[in-house]
Parts: C-alpha cells; sequence; structure tokens
C-alpha cells in the first residue's frame, strides 16, 4: 500500500492532465462504465461537514473520506481534509492513500474547466473569480489550458487575500490580474464567472450577468444552500455534473424549482452528456450557460487513482 501525500499529488497530477482526466471520467459515469452510489454528508457538532463519497472507477473502487470546514478559511489549515482510500478490486486489497486536499482542490477546477471547455464561447477571455482561496488558483490553472485568458478579475471579502492571489498569479502566469471592490464589479466584464465561496446565500444575481457569459458555480453543495440567485438561473442554460445528483443536493436548482421560477426540465443534462454528443452545450454567442459543481466520488477516485499509478514510476 502506498500513501501519497499533498506535495506527491501535486506533483503528479497537473491540471491540463487533471482537466482530460475528469473529462474521461465524466463520461465514463454517463456510459455506465464508472459507478458512483448516493454520497453521505453528516453535519458534525462543530459544524463541520463529514462526507463519505464511495465509487467504481475501472479495476478500482473507493472513497473519499473529508471533512469540509468554512472556518478554516484564512488559517493556516485547509477548508477540506481527509484522504481518498483506493482498493483494486481483484483481491480488494487496499492500494493506497491519497491526500483529497489536494486531490479536491484539484479535480474541482479541472471539472469546471471540462464544462468551460464545451459551456463558454471560445473566445472567452476575461476570467471572473469570486473567492481568492484554494479554489481560485485551481480554477485559474485548469481554465488557462481551455481558454485563452488575458485578464483575470477577483473578489474576495478578505483583502489580503486577493493581494496575494493576484501578486502569486501574475508571477506565475504573467497574466494581468485586478482586484474588484465588489461581486457587481468583479463580474461586470466577464466571459467566465467562478463562485467559489461558502455562502449560504445566493449573491450572484441576474442583473449583474453580461449575455454570453458562463458560470461555473461551485463553493456550495446542499439543497438549502446557494451562490446563484434564482432570477439569473432561471434565465440561463443549467448543466450538472450529474443530473440525479442535481436534484437531491444542488441549492441552485432546488431553491428556484420550490419557488416555481423553473421546472425540472431546465437542466439541460450532465457535462458528461455533452462530451458525448447525447446533449447540446452552448448554442449561441447570447445565452447565459450556468454549471452547478457538486463535487462526483468517480472524480475524486479516478484522480487517485491515476496519482497511484503513476507514483510506481516516481
Amino acid at each position: 500500500m502506498r500513501i501519497i501525500e499533498e506535495s506527491g499529488v501535486r506533483a503528479l497530477l497537473p491540471a491540463a492532465t487533471c482537466v482530460r482526466l475528469m473529462k474521461d471520467a465524466l463520461m465514463a459515469l454517463e456510459e455506465g462504465r464508472y459507478e458512483m452510489p448516493p454520497r453521505l454528508i453528516t453535519r458534525m457538532p462543530n459544524t463541520a461537514a463529514f462526507g463519505f463519497m464511495p465509487a467504481w472507477v475501472g479495476n478500482y473502487y473507493g472513497a473519499k473520506v473529508i471533512t469540509a470546514y468554512a472556518p478554516n478559511a484564512g488559517t493556516q489549515y485547509p477548508s477540506h481534509i481527509g484522504y481518498v482510500m483506493v482498493f483494486e478490486s481483484e483481491h480488494s486489497t487496499v492500494a493506497g492513500l491519497v491526500d483529497a486536499t489536494a486531490v479536491t482542490e484539484i479535480r474541482t477546477g479541472a471539472v469546471s474547466a471540462a464544462a468551460t471547455d464545451v459551456l463558454s464561447r471560445k473566445d472567452a477571455h476575461v476570467l471572473s473569480l469570486i473567492g481568492a482561496g484554494a479554489q481560485a488558483r485551481s480554477h485559474t490553472a485548469a481554465i488557462l489550458a481551455v481558454r485563452p485568458i488575458d485578464r483575470i478579475v477577483v473578489y474576495d471579502i478578505r483583502p489580503e487575500a486577493a493581494q496575494a492571489f493576484v501578486r502569486e498569479t501574475e508571477h506565475l502566469y504573467g497574466i494581468a490580474c485586478e482586484i474588484a471592490s465588489s461581486v457587481r464589479e468583479a463580474v461586470r466584464d466577464a466571459d467566465i464567472v467562478c463562485t467559489l465561496t461558502p455562502s449560504k446565500e445566493a449573491y450572484l444575481t441576474r442583473d449583474m450577468i453580461r449575455p454570453g457569459t458562463h458560470v461555473n458555480a461551485v463553493g456550495t453543495f446542499t439543497p438549502t444552500t446557494r451562490e446563484v440567485a434564482s432570477d439569473l438561473v432561471a434565465i440561463s442554460r443549467l448543466y450538472a455534473d450529474q443530473v440525479s445528483a442535481m436534484k437531491r443536493e444542488s441549492g441552485e436548482f432546488l431553491v428556484p424549482l420550490q419557488e416555481g421560477l423553473i421546472t425540472e426540465d431546465a437542466i439541460v443534462g450532465s457535462i458528461g452528456e455533452v462530451l458525448l454528443g447525447r446533449k447540446p452545450g452552448r448554442l449561441d454567442n447570447q445565452e447565459i450557460t450556468i454549471f452547478d459543481a457538486l463535487g462526483l466520488a468517480v472524480e475524486d477516485v479516478a484522480a487517485a487513482v491515476y496519482v497511484l499509478e503513476h507514483s510506481e514510476a516516481v
């Protein structure tokens, strides 16, 4: 059994590689080659979400066991902590443990990039990030692999976080980065918007978003929390990482559904279905598209398997 910690994951799983891996995983899930039972998320007394997320991926199966703890934001501790435990299927022995903090961070940005690749305009070049933490870094790296971004605008309620992100990003990529004073200012000129916060209440509204924008809604993952307001969802084309999971867990979908502003037909399909050509992606340069990312166990286990297999050569 191998144990791959954070530094090993980052060395073995670059963003562009993970984008390709996530596209394959999402298509395999839709084709029935990968399987994934519903995940279990329990709220702990300290408010942490404690999750068990199982999946069968090719010749392996496993689960991510993780805590998501919002109060860690801005501290020395990551918001997501845990491991992906992987078993080989021939004898059901443990193949390894892979750090889930790095896996979650990298694969989340990569899945959004996979969605961005099929849903954003081909000429999209202005990226807006709401939240300047680890996911802002992950999304920047991954989206740069699929679109010619030449301007990034970031907003965070913690100015020091936004400042640190800008310094780091300009140094790494040589791309012009700006700090916005509000969400509205951050998304004003955006072609691609990524919402990356633990906000419990929606803050991205219809009047903020111009035609032709693609939105990756990433930060929330429960039926009652959301970042995108109902009025924006109601006029957009909505896509899922998995449709059944969206219908169970997505506040972005369930709240406007309960309000009567949309029907279940508002979900166009999953990104895997779009990649397979079973559902349409963007139809024109004026429509607004939203990808609501809940995070799937097949993404975590597929990423962990890749890391374990490639660690043999290191």
